[in-house]
């Protein structure tokens, strides 16, 4: 599919593909929303020194970057694990100039080697951030009790409606294990409805600029 480079509100960028209308990130600031929903309220919240974490859209690597970044100013140790059935070309995500963020600038070769490093087994990026991709659909994968957090970043329900669902959040609460969080910027009702539907505790928080709310879902057994 066709995309196209787009910035947005707070400078950084991210991809627009016509056939969808969709971007792969908000354009009310690509940035701000992945450090608001994933590291702010999910990584921070976990408040873990060693994680685990379960990524769903590897996309342009910009959430992988972001929890990069925390882990080297936090001293945090984190094993990323990341899914993506319709991968970009390395090509692709170097027009997106993300080395050009204010504090990413010396990350250019540990973020190019996310992007070119072997699928399905764990690449060691720096000592302290592993990362494994597989080139998988969420509905092929299975896991238990085996992440701390899962970032559910996928394209939006009325984009890619099967990921939205009880029997997708079933899959995503046995991956977690106990006390475990998901964290989504969507907090429309159908999807608050199916967290709940599985067993998940279920908390409406503040969205990232241009979203009123976002969910944060909670396993707690």
């Amino acid at each position: 599919m066709k995309k196209e480079i787009v910035k947005t509100t707070d400078g950084s960028y991210t991809l627009y593909v016509p056939e969808l209308d969709e971007t792969y990130h908000s354009t009310n600031g690509a940035l701000q929303e992945s450090n608001h929903v994933f590291i702010e309220a999910g990584l921070k919240f976990s408040s873990l020194k060693k994680a685990t974490i379960l990524e769903v859209g590897f996309g342009t690597g910009l959430n992988a970057l972001t929890t990069f970044n925390e882990t080297e100013k936090s001293n945090l140790n984190i094993e990323f694990t990341s899914l993506e059935a319709y991968p970009l070309e390395w090509d692709e995500v170097s027009k997106l100039e993300y080395m050009s963020m204010e504090g990413y600038q010396q990350y250019a070769t540990p973020f190019e080697k996310m992007h070119t490093c072997e699928w399905d087994d764990f690449t060691k990026i720096t000592a302290n951030f592993s990362l494994r991709k597989l080139n998988l659909k969420l509905q092929e994968v299975s896991f238990e009790n085996t992440f701390d957090i899962i970032y559910f970043d996928a394209f939006a329900p009325q984009i890619q409606p099967e990921l939205w669902t009880e029997e997708i959040f079933t899959l995503m609460y046995k991956a977690l294990k106990k006390n475990g969080v998901l964290v989504t910027y969507c907090a429309k009702g159908i999807v608050k409805r199916a967290l709940k539907k599985v067993g998940f505790e279920l908390q409406s928080i503040p969205g990232p600029p241009g979203k009123r709310e976002m969910s944060r879902a909670v396993k707690n057994n």
